[in-house]
């Protein structure tokens, strides 16, 4: 048996921030340091990003992007036997986020979190996959809420703790949802996962855990970009290569190549590495900022809501996230 994606839907926040209202409001908060004029769409290519409201959460996001995809198959939440909430944000430590949403979206399924930063929803399509190849489920959602927009450092001391928190200002808040079915043929036929967890320090959220419980100094986004990318481009071009080697395709195979999209100058290099053709990318950046882990599940979204993808079509999701984590998957819709 295997586990078809039936469905993938998104839901971005109405309010938006531009680079330019990021630069001011470092400068309004820091007392003093004041950003290079425009630096933040110079250096990442993004323009916009998405901010949810005071009274939303992480869950708020999941569970409407989760009741677009069960519309658009005509199924109610009663028909899913399955609820992972793969994400890097989380409305509390305890519980886990899947049963908020659940609860919200009117399920009585089993739910759990899977949670490897902006992998988290593609290993938890993996971990889906797995429970549908072996008889465990024939239905599941796999949905996340990305809330990062709570963890940004605003008031930065100079340029060194302003270069520390940079990470934070590409990131989107968004949800997506994708939806598995058991199949007889099609669907997911290739996975790989890899990990350099070495690099662990490179890209970190340090508060909440037994590190760091309770002190608010450390509940802020801080990270080594330039690093981050050296261990990506080091470690990232074997799992995706060996992919195609072991599948015996080729990009143009694909009707889509889906890829996490952080910042354009570094998309662009990882595209230009792995020779994917600039017009197979799905290039959602530049408007919608780092959506996390609900990029690649956006970016499917996107194609298949504008047509460039549709049943029987080959799709490839490439994965990068902190940790450091990579992941590839092909499927047929």
């Amino acid at each position: 048996m295997r586990a078809r994606i039936t469905a993938a839907a998104a839901h971005l926040p109405a309010a938006t921030l531009t680079s330019a209202e990021v630069e001011a409001r470092v400068a309004a908060a820091s007392g003093g340091f004041r950003p290079l004029p425009t630096i933040v769409e110079r250096m990442t290519g993004i323009r916009s990003r998405h901010v949810l409201g005071p009274g939303e959460q992480a869950s708020d996001l999941a569970v409407a992007a989760a009741r677009t995809a069960l519309a658009d198959r005509g199924l109610t939440p009663d028909a899913l036997d399955l609820l992972v909430f793969g994400s890097a944000s989380q409305d509390l430590i305890e519980p886990a986020t899947a049963h908020i949403v659940a609860a919200k979206l009117g399920a009585s399924c089993p739910v759990f979190d899977v949670k490897n930063a902006c992998n988290s929803l593609l290993n938890g399509v993996q971990t889906a996959e797995a429970l549908i190849r072996t008889g465990q489920a024939e239905r599941a959602l796999v949905c996340t809420g990305e809330s990062p927009s709570r963890a940004i450092r605003w008031n930065v001391a100079d340029r060194a703790a302003f270069v520390d928190a940079f990470a934070g200002y590409t990131l989107s808040d968004g949800g997506a949802a994708v939806l598995l079915e058991a199949a007889p043929d099609g669907g997911i036929f290739y996975r790989d996962f890899a990990a350099v967890s070495s690099a662990w320090r490179v890209g970190t959220l340090p508060g909440g855990g037994s590190m760091h419980p309770r002190d608010p100094e450390f509940t802020y986004f801080s990270g080594d970009g330039r690093r981050l990318k050296d261990v990506f481009v080091a470690a990232g071009p074997e799992i995706f290569r060996t992919a195609l080697e072991k599948t015996g395709l080729t990009w143009d195979d694909f009707a889509i190549v889906a890829v996490h999209q952080v910042t354009m100058p570094y998309l662009e290099l990882l595209r230009a590495m792995l020779e994917i053709p600039a017009g197979k990318l799905v290039v959602t950046l530049p408007e919608h900022g780092n959506l996390a882990s609900a990029s690649l599940p956006f970016q499917l979204a996107t194609a298949l809501r504008t047509g460039r993808c549709r049943p029987g079509d080959r799709v490839a999701l490439l994965g990068l996230a902190g940790g450091v984590s990579l992941g590839v998957l092909f499927a047929e819709l």
